[in-house]
């Protein structure tokens, strides 16, 4: 009886030997290859040129092609997630409160960026040309405005709760004509181009957001916009994943994230422009603002259409 069970034992510690392997391989028979979603304020060729290392960085650490697809806005990659289209995606924190709201726990943020300072947090800014006679929001009363997206934070939804909360009012009668460019930088041309008096886009800080960015590509010239609103401060763009994966994919992907910064330094240096230190988890909690944000936005919305 002795033998028979230690004979037994042994069988069971071989077959649980050859079994594991063939576990931890699993998610990749599941997944052979994983889609990243973005929406960025960039044009498209800029957009994805800038994520082609990031993802040949994670197709080399998790063994599967890694491929990005670029939303024509958030709305669309929170779609592409919810069909099971994408697993993985970057959007920025007014468009996971409406991940959230659409999917619930079925999405969640796996980490945030930190600036090159270390800092976990941007800003929406108001910004006219440099040459108009503007300096402050009173001054922009009455004229044309942009928003980039209606699901963009600094283009959309911090600015819109500002002027709700602070000025008590709203775009559409604060402004002669709202527009939502499609982008940050379509806004930012418009704007060098006379078609908007004002917009809202992005800014990180002296060196750094859709302004500084625009100036090193050359589409508008330097100097050729003034900023006059600076919001507080917002939580950096999640990157957020389907809790539906196997946990083991989820894992291997937080571990080869936070490893790019040290593991691909050029690659990840051009992903981020130079402008990035890392990441650092991240948590649902850290967007109960935005959330509460977005939610008020869209009571705002509720009521003035019944009115």
């Amino acid at each position: 009886m002795f033998t028979f069970v230690r004979r037994s034992a042994a069988a069971v510690l071989i077959s649980v030997a050859l079994i594991v392997p063939a576990l931890a391989q699993d998610w990749r028979e599941q997944y052979p290859e994983l889609t990243i979603g973005i929406s960025s304020g960039e044009n498209e060729t800029d957009a994805i040129a800038r994520n082609e290392p990031y993802a040949d960085y994670l197709s080399r650490e998790l063994g599967v092609p890694v491929k990005i697809v670029r939303g024509t806005d958030y709305a669309a990659v929170i779609e592409a997630m919810r069909s099971g289209h994408v697993q993985i995606a970057s959007v920025g924190p007014a468009a996971y409160a409406l991940a959230r709201k659409i999917m619930g726990e079925a999405i969640a943020p796996v980490a945030i960026t930190l600036d090159g300072d270390g800092n976990r947090g941007y800003y929406s800014v108001i910004a006219v040309r440099a040459d108009s006679r503007y300096q402050s929001l009173e001054d922009i009363k009455g004229q044309s405005f942009a928003f980039a997206d209606p699901n963009s934070t600094s283009g959309y939804a911090v600015p819109s709760y500002y002027l709700s909360t602070e000025l008590g009012t709203n775009a559409d009668e604060y402004f002669s004509d709202v527009a939502f460019s499609g982008g940050h930088e379509q806004s930012v041309i418009g704007l060098v181009n006379g078609t908007f008096e004002a917009v809202a886009t992005h800014w990180r800080n002296e060196t750094a957001g859709n302004i500084q960015t625009m100036e090193k590509k050359g589409l508008i010239e330097k100097g050729a916009v003034r900023i006059i609103w600076t919001s507080p401060v917002i939580p950096n763009t999640p990157v957020m994943i389907l809790t539906g994966l196997p946990q083991e994919l989820q894992d291997e992907f937080k571990t080869a994230l936070m490893a790019f910064p040290t593991k691909d330094p050029e690659g990840f240096a051009a992903y981020t422009r130079g402008e990035s230190s890392g990441y650092v988890e991240a948590k649902h909690e850290d967007y109960l603002d935005v959330i509460a944000i977005t939610e008020h936005n869209a009571e705002d919305r509720r009521r003035n259409a019944a009115n």
